[in-house]
């Protein structure tokens, strides 16, 4: 039976125009953002194909990839964009204009040109996906355990890359190359995961694991994996060769192995990271809120901080801390280990001090003596990348340190450069950077770049995003750090004298709150600024880290600051704290320091007891000291005079101790403001007085950091500006940022989103202040 329906002619003249104009019309579509090496073109494809639409995908340059869309309509098409797109794919922005038709047949996917040169995101490391994690679970499957399953939408990226464009070439896979089967799959536009997928292998064609004792031994066993789960389980400890580097594996459960391990990493009590195999076994371990949760689960699965719960595990895997670090698998060798365990210490795999190895040989070499077996593959690690670790910090999650699946960092900036520039960072916890155009590309996470490996990677790392982003580094500015002594100008002038590059030095928290004000302001943008932590090269020669800053890219203003501290002892004062505290009670009580000194406790926290707080007295005296307006040496001295840490023995130690310790109560000190700086001497003196008078010491310690908090909120909240930018290494503790916050009439606190407020976010502000400043 057929139907005639009777329209007005008029409304069916429009429809036909209507249609044909949507069939006929033509848009080139831009999209920016991660979308490279991360299955986006072979999903661009099947979407294409779906919607009967006719054109190409392809990358392009400025980490973009560009659509050629004919007969469908471009609304329709990046509206499924966005609602299909892949787990991994980050879309920043997309572009959308109507262009001449050319009369395609087909959808395609187009090969980037040869003469392609332009800068493009370097695709970070991500986790095993649900689907590849399915077919090494199923029995009947050719990947049945391959513990290399990836797809398009998962495993390895820039851990294996020697370029930035993402084909299997330029990557450690060439080495692998592919066998029939996972050939037929590359090419087969209908298999959605594997179609163009750079990475993938099956036991056929991709690489092997194998297990060794401490010589390098190989072990027969048809199962390295469920091996070294079982060697795990009865105390051994085993090294592990992942994506990145190598991690340390123990039984978080055993007092003597958590014990063990720390005696031969030579680390006493710097807390250990650990892996759950699923969400539910972190429940177990901790107390995962819901943005915990989505960040455990995320394709970047970094270490997030979490509270711990009590009589669990050991409790020298964290000792003296609340919380407790922990990861889920991401990776197929991490995934199989864990479903054996349950869960694992999981710490980086290097010596003390050093880097985290990530060759076969050198894990033999190096960490022999640690482990006493390694599951090693034949894959080779081209970049090394330590695992993310996040912490929340009031009502936001914010980066201890950013690396595997979120480096390299890149970050659009609101203005243009005016010269490119290279930064090599500050010297602790260290990261570098290039800048060019209008972004700038933080390496990963390097760490302490006083030790030789980190040292040079250092180097390596700058020169790798150099080379990629045809950077030329001898029209570069390179900026360094304004402190004398730090190892990074090393770096700087190195980089200097083989390229032939102008040095420029940036003052360190100038530098810091240049890395938050460049997320969300233009190149003309001022503000106020708090830079809090341990320790930066001020103007006057002296130790600066607790400053009040009105500041641009291109200058700055010292308004205020904590009172400076007299430090008699270099390091000595950062490893015994007790040095500090008792400094600070000679600044307020004069001649009755000693006796409350004693009263405390002070000289049980020293080697020379007694006799070295006289000495610190007559080196004051005789005025053989520095001044230092540091936050971190405040906090360490709280730390000590209430009996949490009586020594450092990992950066920041006392102080994180301290936070973890704190309580929120009745307790209220208040900080004086003398002279635009903050009375920390008497702060402390009103902490001493009233540990003497038995109030609650997590109450005191509370109201000390938030005390502080709130004076250098209140010299900030004293200039007109919007909003008040914190950063430094202290920028992550809670109480002090609810001080600051809380002092605030009608100002907004803005914390850096993207990079680490410590010194591994250092080096974004280095080089946009050296391009804008230089001439």
């Amino acid at each position: 039976m057929r139907y005639c329906f009777l329209l007005p002619r008029v409304y069916l003249l429009l429809s036909v125009d209507w249609w044909l104009e949507r069939l006929t019309s033509c848009s080139r579509i831009l999209v920016r953002g991660l979308v490279q090496g991360v299955g986006f073109r072979p999903f661009v494809y099947r979407l294409a194909v779906s919607l009967g639409a006719r054109g190409f995908v392809r990358n392009i340059s400025g980490s973009s990839v560009e659509i050629w869309v004919e007969g469908i309509d471009a609304g329709l098409f990046v509206e499924e964009l966005h609602r299909k797109k892949p787990w991994a794919v980050i879309i920043n922005n997309v572009d959308v204009e109507s262009v001449e038709c050319r009369g395609y047949s087909s959808f395609f996917i187009e090969k980037s040109a040869e003469t392609y040169h332009g800068p493009s995101m370097i695709p970070p490391d991500i986790a095993i996906c649900d689907d590849c994690l399915r077919e090494i679970e199923d029995t009947r499957d050719r990947r049945y355990r391959y513990p290399f399953n990836s797809c398009v939408k998962c495993g390895p990226r820039y851990s294996m890359m020697y370029s930035p464009l993402y084909d299997r070439e330029n990557t450690s896979m060439r080495d692998f190359p592919l066998c029939s089967n996972c050939l037929s799959e590359y090419r087969d536009p209908a298999n959605e995961r594997r179609f163009h997928a750079q990475g993938i292998s099956c036991p056929a064609c991709g690489p092997r694991l194998w297990l060794t004792d401490e010589k390098g031994e190989a072990l027969d066993t048809e199962d390295p994996i469920r091996t070294a789960a079982q060697l795990v389980r009865e105390g051994y400890i085993v090294a592990v060769k992942g994506i990145g580097g190598f991690h340390i594996a123990a039984d978080p459960f055993s007092d003597d192995v958590v014990l063990r391990l720390r005696e031969r990493k030579r680390r006493p009590r710097k807390p250990f990271a650990v892996m759950a195999f699923n969400i539910e076994w972190a429940n177990k371990l901790g107390v995962i809120d819901s943005e915990a949760r989505e960040l455990l689960l995320s394709p970047q699965r970094p270490i997030v901080l979490v509270p711990k719960r009590s009589g669990v595990m050991s409790e020298h895997v964290a000792p003296g801390l609340r919380h407790v670090g922990l990861f889920l698998p991401y990776s197929g060798i991490h995934y199989l280990l864990l479903k054996e365990l349950g869960a694992s210490i999981m710490t980086s795999g290097n010596p003390h001090g050093e880097a985290m190895v990530i060759s076969n040989h050198e894990a033999i070499t190096k960490l022999r003596g640690i482990a006493d077996y390694f599951l090693l593959h034949n894959r080779e690690i081209v970049n090394r990348v330590d695992d993310s670790v996040l912490r929340r910090t009031l009502d936001t999650y914010t980066f201890l340190r950013r690396g595997r699946g979120y480096a390299p960092m890149w970050l659009e900036l609101r203005f243009k450069l005016r010269r490119k520039a290279v930064a090599v960072g500050a010297d602790l916890q260290s990261a570098g950077a290039v800048g060019f155009d209008d972004k700038v590309i933080l390496t990963q996470f390097i760490g302490d770049v006083d030790e030789p490996s980190n040292y040079s990677d250092l180097i390596k790392y700058i020169e790798f995003l150099a080379s990629n982003y045809k950077l030329d580094i001898g029209e570069a500015v390179i900026v360094a750090d304004r402190h004398p002594r730090y190892i990074s100008r090393v770096a700087a002038q190195k980089l200097s004298e083989k390229h032939g590059s102008v040095i420029a030095e940036v003052q360190h928290h100038h530098a810091h709150l240049a890395s938050v004000l460049a997320e969300i302001e233009g190149e003309d943008a001022s503000a106020v600024g708090i830079a809090i932590d341990g320790i930066g090269y001020g103007d006057n020669g002296e130790i600066w880290g607790g400053e009040v800053m009105e500041f641009s890219f291109t200058g700055y203003r010292r308004t205020g600051s904590l009172w400076p501290i007299k430090l008699t002892g270099g390091d000595r004062d950062v490893v015994y704290p007790a040095r500090v505290a008792y400094s600070l009670m000679l600044d307020c009580m004069g001649d009755e320091a000693l006796d409350k000194a004693l009263l405390i406790g002070l000289d049980k926290a020293l080697p020379g007891g007694i006799l070295e707080l006289e000495v610190i007295n007559r080196m004051r005296r005789a005025g053989r000291y520095i001044q230092a307006s540091s936050m971190g040496r405040a906090l360490d001295a709280a730390s000590v005079v209430l009996g949490f840490s009586a020594t450092r023995t990992y950066e920041g130690e006392p102080a994180m101790i301290l936070e973890e310790n704190s309580k929120e109560g009745g307790v209220r000190l208040e900080a004086e403001i003398r002279d635009s700086m903050v009375d920390v001497p008497s702060l402390l003196c009103e902490l001493v007085d009233g540990l003497l008078r038995g109030l609650d010491k997590g109450e005191l310690a509370y109201a000390y950091q938030y005390a502080l908090g709130r004076a250098l909120g209140q010299l900030a909240d004293s200039y007109d500006y919007k909003y008040v930018v914190v950063s430094g290494g202290a920028a992550v503790n809670s109480i002090i940022v609810k001080g600051i916050r809380d002092a605030l009439k009608d100002k907004k606190v803005v914390l850096p989103r993207y990079s680490p407020p410590g010194d591994g976010g250092i080096a974004v502000g280095q080089a946009i202040i050296g391009s804008l400043s230089m001439e």
